[in-house]
C-alpha cells in the first residue's frame, strides 16, 4: 500500500495551501485517495503526486480551473497542447493590456510632473500636434462641479475609467471667447491617447499654432487669464482659430489642496489673412 499523507502533510510537501487543497477536493479536481471511516481523516497517496504537481504547474501559469479539470477528462498530449497554446494566447492578451496600462501611468506621473514643475500665468507660444477628441457637445455652465458632465460623457463614449485621469477637458465657444464671455462651455471632452480602445466618433483638432497659460486654479477662475491671453493674441497681431481648450491638469480628483490644482487655457491662432474660421 502506499504511503498515505494527511492534507497538512500534503499541503507542507507541495508548498499549497490546505484550504485550497479542500477546494480541490469539494470541486472534484483531486479528492483524497482514501478517508478514515472511524474518523473523517483525508488522506492522499504517493500515487497522487503526479496528478498535484500538474496542477501546481498549469496553476502557475495562470491556467484557469476550469481548464485543468477539462485536461484531466480527456488526459493527453493533444489536450496539454491545446490548453497551453490558448493560455498563451490569453497570456498575450494581458501582456498588451498591461503595457497599455504602463504606458498610461508614465503619461500621468509625466504630466503630474510637467504640471507641478511649470511656470504658471506666463503665455507661451506652442506648436500642438493633431488631436482626438471623444466629445459631449452640450452647453455647460462654467462651475467647479463637472462630475455630471462627466458622467454623460462617460455614458455616452462608453469610455473606461483609466481614460479619463487627467485628460478631461472643455470648451469655450470661438464667438464666446471673443465677445469676453466665459461663463459658459460648449463641450466637455476627453483626449484619446494611442492604445485607447475607443469605437465611437472622434473629433480631430488640427494642430498648429496655441498661445497657452496655465495658473493655480479651477475652471470657475478663468476669466482673468483668458483676458491675458486675448491681449497677447492682439499684441502679437494673431487672430484666433477656434474654440478654446481648458484642461484641468491637477484637480480635486487628486489633491485636496485647493492651492495646488492647476488648469491649462490653449487658444488657437492664426496670424493675420491665414485665419481660418473653424466651429
Amino acid at each position: 500500500m502506499n504511503k498515505l499523507f494527511t492534507i497538512g502533510e500534503m499541503a507542507k510537501l507541495f508548498g499549497i495551501n490546505a484550504k485550497t487543497l479542500r477546494y480541490y477536493d469539494e470541486i472534484g479536481l483531486i479528492r483524497p485517495e482514501h478517508t478514515d471511516p472511524k474518523t473523517g481523516y483525508r488522506y492522499y497517496s504517493t500515487g497522487q503526486f503526479e496528478r498535484l504537481n500538474t496542477i501546481k504547474y498549469l496553476r502557475a501559469l495562470d491556467m484557469p480551473l476550469t481548464k485543468i479539470m477539462r485536461f484531466f477528462d480527456n488526459k493527453d498530449i493533444g489536450q496539454m497542447m491545446e490548453i497551453l497554446k490558448e493560455q498563451q494566447q490569453e497570456v498575450l492578451v494581458k501582456h498588451r493590456e498591461l503595457e497599455r496600462i504602463e504606458y498610461k501611468i508614465s503619461e500621468r506621473l509625466s504630466q503630474l510632473h510637467d504640471a507641478l514643475y511649470t511656470i504658471y500665468n506666463q503665455v507661451e507660444e506652442v506648436a500642438l500636434p493633431d488631436r482626438k477628441l471623444a466629445m459631449l457637445r452640450t452647453e455647460i455652465p462654467a462651475t467647479d462641479d463637472l462630475e455630471y458632465s462627466i458622467r454623460q460623457l462617460e455614458r455616452q463614449t462608453q469610455l473606461e475609467a483609466a481614460m479619463f485621469l487627467g485628460k478631461v477637458g472643455v470648451s469655450i465657444s470661438m464667438r464666446h471667447v471673443m465677445s469676453h464671455k466665459f461663463d459658459e462651455f460648449c463641450s466637455i471632452f476627453v483626449v484619446l491617447e494611442p492604445g485607447d480602445v475607443y469605437d465611437g466618433e472622434a473629433v480631430d483638432i488640427p494642430g498648429g499654432r496655441y498661445l497657452t497659460l496655465r495658473y493655480c486654479g479651477t475652471h470657475t477662475q478663468s476669466s482673468v487669464y483668458y483676458e491675458k491671453l486675448l491681449s497677447e493674441v492682439k499684441v502679437r497681431g494673431y487672430e484666433l482659430a477656434g474654440n478654446s481648450i481648458e484642461i484641468t491638469l491637477v484637480d480635486a480628483g487628486m489633491t485636496n489642496d485647493t492651492t495646488r490644482f492647476v488648469t491649462e487655457l490653449q487658444l488657437p491662432v492664426t496670424v493675420g489673412q491665414e485665419y481660418d474660421l473653424r466651429n
